[in-house]
């Protein structure tokens, strides 16, 4: 059935209120699960540019770099000082009450062996003088230095007191030794004792604490002369041995005085001037300290006072010169000559010097050291160059003193397909020849330092249970244990060993 309503009556119906309408007529017609579209509809489109504000750039801001804090560098020599510095003390470790000082009494009592003896005090200024001290020596885990009284510490006690001696057998005599041995051996340690007893002789102690210094070409050089452009004199070096020396036997020095005239010496030389005073002017002007060495060392080789000079003379010591590291001076150096090819270790002359004291007499026929004393080169097992010369040297000076003639096949001899250094060989064919039935100088000596013996071992590792550094109990099993793992008593082992704390619980 049709209604009678039609849609054109619908429309003329009059409008109901507001108020009466439904609300979910009013409110917006959007799914309650859904609101992306109400959310979006104000957001800016991508493509819209940002309105800059009232004095605002807009360029892109660059966001700008912290400042980085630089450390300021080390000033000049720094980093070498601290590479070489020396600690001698521990305030940490615990004194040894009983220990005794070195002295030239108990320096041959062979009671005393495989204790250790205490570096007296005073003399410490004169051993870092002369750099005595190595820094990787285990100076600085004590509460004082001290060494250890071995076999050849007591045999070359004898020795240096046979020499110092009025009278005797020894009194005078001139010993040349190279000591050799392994790595931690106790090579250094062994001439710093040395040092120690000619200062308590009063003997005037020279060395060079390091021949590798000598020829890596970090110091100047020049010709010696134009009669002699091929040898080259390195005058600030020199002026640093002069200094060591003047430092180290100023006590010596002062009471001695000149003796002989110096004509190549630019200061005016006088009599009654002290050999204290002669040295200075090489250290101040390192243009003369190869002049001025020459003088000081004819003045401690003097044995009479010349014409004019007789007033005030006092017989010389006993000398004592020590080298270490002698391998160095066997091969060519990074220094170059005037036609760029490297100069030999032998052409310097501060070379030529030491290694003449090696032969018993000069080229003049004087001998090396005529008031006495004691020259040790020592080579090291640590930084060594290989030079196949130097090798076969010390070969045949090992055959040579084991009493094998250089005729006789069982001669160690070079292979010549080697090329081995002649000018090495000949500094060390100590050949009878060159020396006086009546001279009082000894055929060069090769020495070879082994390992502790097991008391002196003992002993040593009683010192550092002593100090406090070893917490252990020292017996004849333990010692023989550690004994065994240092390779038969090496002392650099036995340090190693010693150091490390171990605590009981």
């Amino acid at each position: 059935m049709v209604s009678s309503f039609c849609w054109s009556c619908l429309t003329r119906l009059p409008t109901a209120p507001r108020a009466i309408l439904p609300p979910t007529l009013t409110a917006q017609r959007v799914a309650a699960f859904h609101s992306s579209t109400p959310l979006l509809a104000g957001a800016k489109k991508k493509g819209d540019l940002p309105v800059a504000k009232y004095r605002q750039a807009k360029s892109a801001k660059m966001k700008k770099k912290k400042p980085v804090e630089r450390t300021r560098p080390p000033a000049v020599g720094e980093r070498r000082a601290l590479r070489k510095r020396i600690v001698l003390s521990n305030p940490n470790a615990l004194e040894v009450e009983d220990m005794q000082d070195l002295s030239a009494e108990n320096m041959v009592d062979a009671r005393l062996r495989g204790s250790i003896l205490g570096l007296p005090v005073p003399m410490l200024d004169q051993l870092r003088a002369v750099q005595a001290f190595k820094p990787k020596q285990g100076w600085s885990i004590f509460r004082r230095p001290g060494t250890v009284v071995r076999r050849e510490t007591l045999e070359l006690g004898r020795l240096i007191d046979g020499i110092s001696a009025e009278e005797g057998e020894n009194k005078g005599k001139v010993v040349r030794k190279i000591i050799t041995g392994v790595k931690g051996s106790g090579k250094s340690v062994h001439m710093l004792q040395a040092m120690s007893m000619a200062f308590t002789k009063e003997w005037v102690v020279i060395t060079v604490p390091e021949a590798q210094d000598l020829v890596i070409a970090n110091t100047a050089y020049a010709p010696l002369s134009d009669e002699n452009p091929n040898v080259y004199v390195q005058n600030d070096a020199t002026a640093a041995l002069l200094s060591r020396i003047v430092t180290a036997n100023q006590k010596v020095l002062s009471k001695l005085t000149v003796s002989q005239p110096h004509p190549a010496l630019k200061t005016a030389v006088k009599p009654g001037m002290t050999l204290e005073a002669l040295a200075k002017p090489g250290i101040q002007d390192p243009a003369v300290a190869w002049s001025v060495f020459q003088a000081l060392w004819t003045e401690l080789t003097a044995t009479a006072p010349a014409a004019g000079f007789e007033k005030g003379f006092k017989p010389r010591p006993p000398m004592l010169v020590t080298l270490d590291n002698l391998a160095h001076w066997m091969k060519e150096t990074k220094y170059n000559n005037i036609d760029c090819k490297p100069i030999h270790a032998h052409d310097l002359v501060f070379v030529q010097h030491f290694l003449s004291l090696l032969k018993p007499s000069t080229e003049a026929g004087k001998p090396s050291l005529p008031n006495g004393g004691l020259i040790l080169y020592a080579t090291s097992g640590s930084n060594s160059p290989t030079v196949y010369g130097f090798e076969v040297a010390l070969q045949q000076l090992a055959a040579r003193q084991a009493g094998i003639k250089p005729s006789s096949p069982e001669f160690p001899q070079p292979d010549p397909y080697l090329n081995a250094d002649k000018r090495v060989l000949a500094v060390f064919n100590d050949s009878a020849s060159t020396k006086s039935p009546a001279s009082k100088d000894r055929s060069l000596e090769l020495q070879t330092i082994g390992g502790l013996t097991r008391d002196e071992a003992q002993g040593f590792m009683e010192y550092f249970a002593r100090s406090g550094l070893l917490r252990e109990n020292i017996t004849d099993t333990w010692v023989g244990e550690k004994w065994s793992l240092a390779g038969g008593g090496v002392i650099g082992e036995l340090e190693k060993l010693g150091r490390r704390l171990r605590v009981i619980a």
